[in-house]
């Protein structure tokens, strides 16, 4: 089983939700389930209603789960285990007071080392533990041995002892740490396969060292993936408003043009416009660039463009607020100015305003007169003829009006490309 397992702590980041796919894509591909795990342990920083709003946002990009589990559900697996390593002697009480870390932590600085805990509480007599009433945190035993393990992406890594450290598993209030948690749950949930961002390296060699610690041998796969950065080379932040997935839509971008891109980032296939169905038959995980790549929003726009042209028309229509085929194959003409939903719909509310022209005044009103008592014409030569002769405006005085009145703009494609499409609304159309 592969496994997603965001926090319900802010709107997902493009980071998220390439881990996301990429978890559910391999695992379509190796025919295992597909867990959803909403982390809410850290009460504090939880907010409401998020995790209603990360399972919604998977279902628009297609991913689903095939089990939801949240991690709270598994605290008191969480504390039993952690008492195991305690009365196995793998994990001590830690009566270090914050203040007292703090300030170890200030000198650790000051001195320009790395802060690691110094074993004040490791090997305290069994009797000072039993006795001693203040509150206590539970950490694990750092280990005696490296930690070895092989990234698919990155090779292999090897920890040292020290970079791992006596760390906390159990807080003061006795709920679990990410680390504890994250590796009992995946324990629990047969997880076969860990596909995660670069920025959680660090993290895997403890989690390994806990199972081993319980007594799990079941090797689990590493997978972690690099960095998005910004137009800066920096990486991707709240900041960036391209980092948010919420925002992006909201710019009207196609979900699956937005998983395209996200797949495509760092990675060289076979085409840059594909279908995440199409993906699952040739995506090689193991050929993910070690190196971080660039967010490219004109590259975005570019393959939101091709997706736009491969959406039926009636669904085209419907996302830009219309029930007809044929304002489906009109929007698909402004693809070649427009590269979002918002900005195609905004070239069609146009067409369908109410037009005025300092410029061109008197020529529109006069055609907005004619058009209302004209007939039908099938063909837009003839209704261009038709204008003419009943206006008696040639040249520009007859073509720029024209175009006012029928797109709402000065520029866009070719009328007799548009015509088509709009025949039959012009009397709406013309106002």
């Amino acid at each position: 089983m592969l496994r997603f397992a965001p926090s319900p702590t802010g709107d997902m980041h493009i980071g998220n939700l390439k881990v996301a796919l990429l978890n559910y894509l391999v695992a379509k591909q190796r025919g295992e389930k597909f867990l959803l795990r909403i982390e809410d342990t850290d009460a504090k920083r939880n907010i409401e209603g998020k995790d209603k709003e990360i399972i919604e946002l998977l279902h628009l990009f297609g991913i689903k789960s095939d089990e939801i589990i949240y991690q709270s559900h598994n605290l008191k697996f969480h504390q039993q285990l952690a008492t195991k390593l305690l009365m196995d002697k793998k994990a001590f009480n830690c009566f270090c007071t914050p203040e007292d870390l703090e300030n170890k932590k200030l000198k650790a600085k000051e001195e320009g080392k790395p802060f690691r805990y110094d074993g004040t509480c490791k090997n305290l007599p069994d009797s000072l533990v039993l006795d001693n009433e203040a509150p206590f945190s539970v950490r694990i035993k750092e280990p005696e041995e490296d930690i070895t393990f092989t990234d698919i992406i990155k090779g292999k890594l090897t920890f040292e002892p020290k970079n791992i450290d006596d760390f906390v598993i159990l807080r003061v209030d006795k709920s679990p740490t990410y680390n504890f948690a994250c590796a009992v749950d995946d324990m629990l949930s047969d997880i076969s396969l860990v596909i995660r961002g670069e920025d959680h390296v660090s993290n895997t060699p403890k989690q390994i060292y806990i199972r081993n610690s319980l007594g799990y041998d079941k090797n689990i796969e590493y997978a972690h993936l690099p960095v998005i950065l910004n137009n800066e080379g920096k990486k991707m932040s709240k900041r960036d408003d391209a980092s948010s997935v919420k925002w992006l839509l909201e710019q009207g971008f196609l979900p699956q043009a937005i998983a395209n891109y996200l797949l495509l980032i760092g990675y060289k296939a076979p085409k840059d416009v594909f279908l995440f169905e199409e993906a699952i038959e040739w995506y090689d995980i193991s050929k993910v660039s070690k190196s971080p790549a660039k967010f490219n929003l004109t590259q975005l726009k570019n393959i939101n463009k091709a997706h736009i042209n491969m959406l039926d028309s009636v669904k085209l229509a419907s996302l830009i607020g219309f029930k007809s085929k044929e304002i489906g194959e009109l929007a698909k003409l402004y693809t070649e100015e427009a590269s979002t939903i918002n900005e195609i719909k905004d070239k069609i509310d146009k067409i369908f305003s109410i037009k005025s022209s300092d410029e061109y005044k008197q020529e529109l009103e006069r055609f907005k007169e004619v058009v209302k008592d004209s007939p039908h014409f099938e063909e837009f030569g003839d209704f261009k003829t038709y204008l003419q002769e009943k206006t008696g405006f040639k040249g520009k005085n007859l073509f720029k009006p024209m175009r006012i009145l029928l797109t709402g703009a000065n520029g866009g494609p070719n009328l007799s490309d548009i015509y088509p499409h709009i025949k039959n609304y012009i009397k709406e159309i013309a106002r």
